[in-house]
C-alpha cells in the first residue's frame, strides 16, 4: 500500500526554508536566553543563602556577647526587643544548658514544629545546620555556638522568606521566556525574510529564464553585501557569461550558415561538372581539384569562425607562458620569407633583445603570421613590410607597417568584422576573417588592437600585450 501523497500545505511546510532557519534561530535563542537565567538564577539563590547566613551569623555573635557580657537577663531582654520590632530579618533564638535543660525559647512558635535534639549532638559551631518540619514542609537553618560555661546558644531562621523570592523569580522567568520564545520566533522570521529576500529574487529569475528561454533578467544585488548578495552577483556574472556564449553560438552559426553557401555551391558545381564530362580525364581531375580546393577553403572558414567565437566567448584555452618575442617573431618572418622574396618585397625587423610578453605562443604567432600575410597580401613588388616591437608604458607593443594599398577611411573601423572584405580587397584571395581572429585572440590576452592607414601609402597595425 502506497503511502498518502502530503498536502500541499505539508509540502510547502517541508520546503519552507526561512520556516526552518526561523526555528532554529528562535531555539538558538530561546536555549542561549535559558543558559543565562538559569545561571543568573544559581548566582541569586547563592547570594541569598550567603546573605541568610551572613545574618544568622551576624545575630549569633551579637546574642552571643549579649549573654556573655549581660548574663540571661540581657539575652532575655534582647530577644524581646528583636520580637517585639517585628523586623522581617529576626530570628529565632534557644539557649540550653550544659545537662540539656532548655533555659530560654524565643516566644516564637517556629520551634515547637521542628525537632532540634540532632541539632545540639552536633552543634555547628558558626556553620549553618539545616532542620525540617515533617507537620509544615518548612525548613529552618540553625547557627550554634557553645559559650565560656557551656551553654548552647542557638540562632535559626526559616527558609520560606527566600523560597518566596526563588518562587517568585522563577514565575517571573516562566513568563518571560514565553515572551522570549514569541519574539524570538517573529524577529527569526523576520529576520530570515530580510535575509532570503535575495534568494526569492533568484529564484525568480531562474523561473523567468526558465519559462522565456530569454537570459536578459538579473538578480538584484547590492554593490556590497552578506554571502547572499555575493551569489546573487555571482549569478549575473554566469547569466553575462551565457548569454555571451550563447550570443556567440548563434553569431557563428548565422556566419557559418551565411558562409558556406558559396563554396558549397562552388563545390556542387564542380561536381556536376566532372558528372556530365563523361570520361574526360582531364575534366574529371580539374574538378576534383576543384573539390578539394573549395573543401579546405570550407574547413579553413569552420576553423577560423570557431577559433573566434571561442575567444570572443573566452572559451578558448590559452596556455599563458613568458614568451621571448624575438623567438616567435623570427619563426613567423621565416615562415614568409620565401613569399615575400616571390613577389619582390623587403621584410625589415626591429625587435629588441630580452623582450618578454605573457602570451600563448601558438596563438601569438598566429597572430604574428595573419598580420604578416595581410601586409604581404595587399603591397605590391618593391614595396617594404617592418615587423618591430618596443616596450610601452602598459605593456609590449608590437607592429606590422607595410607600404601597400591602403584602406579606406569609410572601412577602416569595420576592418576587425567578421567577414568584411574592403573594396580594394575583393581582388585577393581570403575569407575575410584574418583581422577578426587578430582581434579575438589579442582581447582574449587581455590586450589591445588598433590600426592606421592611408590610401596609396600603406598601413600601420598595431598589438598592445600586458606586461608579464
Amino acid at each position: 500500500m502506497n503511502p498518502p501523497a502530503p498536502t500541499a500545505w505539508r509540502r510547502r511546510l517541508s520546503n519552507a526554508v526561512g520556516l526552518r532557519i526561523a526555528v532554529w534561530y528562535a531555539a538558538l535563542f530561546v536555549l542561549s536566553t535559558c543558559a543565562v537565567g538559569v545561571l543568573g538564577y544559581q548566582l541569586l539563590v547563592t547570594s541569598l543563602v550567603s546573605r541568610d547566613h551572613d545574618l544568622l551569623r551576624v545575630k549569633l555573635a551579637e546574642y552571643a556577647a549579649r549573654y556573655e557580657s549581660g548574663g540571661l537577663s540581657a539575652l532575655s531582654s534582647a530577644v524581646s526587643a528583636e520580637e517585639a520590632s517585628g523586623d522581617p530579618d529576626s530570628v529565632v533564638v534557644r539557649l540550653v544548658a550544659a545537662n540539656a535543660d532548655l533555659v530560654l525559647l524565643s516566644p516564637s512558635p517556629l520551634w515547637r514544629a521542628f525537632d532540634l535534639r540532632p541539632l545540639m549532638r552536633r552543634p555547628g559551631n558558626d556553620v549553618p545546620l539545616q532542620a525540617l518540619s515533617p507537620s509544615t514542609d518548612t525548613t529552618i537553618e540553625v547557627v550554634s555556638r557553645v559559650l565560656w560555661d557551656g551553654t548552647v546558644i542557638q540562632v535559626g531562621r526559616t527558609t520560606t522568606g527566600r523560597e518566596r523570592v526563588l518562587s517568585d523569580v522563577r514565575r517571573i522567568f516562566g513568563v518571560l521566556l514565553v515572551a522570549i520564545l514569541s519574539a524570538g520566533l517573529a524577529g527569526g522570521i523576520a529576520l530570515t525574510r530580510q535575509a532570503l529576500r535575495p534568494l526569492r529574487h533568484l529564484v525568480g529569475t531562474v523561473r523567468d529564464i526558465a519559462a522565456t528561454g530569454q537570459l536578459g533578467s538579473r538578480v538584484a544585488a547590492g554593490p556590497e553585501g552578506d554571502l547572499v548578495d555575493e551569489l546573487g552577483r555571482v549569478f549575473n556574472t554566469m547569466l553575462v557569461r551565457i548569454e555571451t556564449l550563447v550570443a556567440g553560438m548563434r553569431g557563428a552559426l548565422d556566419n557559418v550558415a551565411h558562409d558556406l553557401r558559396t563554396p558549397i555551391a562552388r563545390l556542387r558545381a564542380r561536381a556536376e561538372t566532372a558528372l556530365i564530362a563523361r570520361g574526360n580525364r582531364e575534366e574529371l581531375v580539374d574538378a576534383l581539384a576543384a573539390c578539394v580546393e573549395e573543401a579546405d577553403r570550407v574547413i579553413a572558414l569552420l576553423t577560423t569562425l570557431l577559433d573566434i567565437s571561442e575567444a570572443e566567448t573566452g572559451a578558448m584555452r590559452l596556455t599563458l607562458e613568458p614568451v621571448p618575442l624575438d623567438g616567435v617573431m623570427r619563426e613567423t618572418l621565416d615562415l614568409y620569407e620565401d613569399t615575400a622574396e616571390e613577389r619582390g618585397i623587403t621584410l625589415e625587423v626591429d625587435i629588441p633583445d630580452q623582450l618578454v610578453v605573457r602570451a600563448d605562443r601558438p596563438r601569438l604567432r598566429q597572430v604574428l603570421a595573419n598580420l604578416l600575410d595581410n601586409a604581404l597580401k595587399y603591397t605590391g613588388r618593391g614595396g617594404h613590410v617592418r615587423l618591430a616591437a618596443a616596450t610601452a608604458p602598459d605593456g609590449v607593443r608590437i607592429e606590422v607597417r607595410d607600404t601597400g594599398i591602403g584602406i579606406a577611411p569609410a572601412d577602416l573601423p569595420r576592418i576587425w568584422d567578421r567577414l568584411y572584405r574592403a573594396d580594394q580587397s575583393r581582388g585577393e584571395p581570403g575569407l575575410g576573417l584574418g583581422l577578426s581572429l587578430v582581434a579575438a585572440i589579442v582581447h582574449a590576452h587581455g590586450g589591445r588592437v588598433d590600426a592606421a592607414s592611408e590610401i596609396g601609402r600603406g598601413s600601420v597595425f598595431r598589438i598592445s600585450l600586458p606586461a608579464p
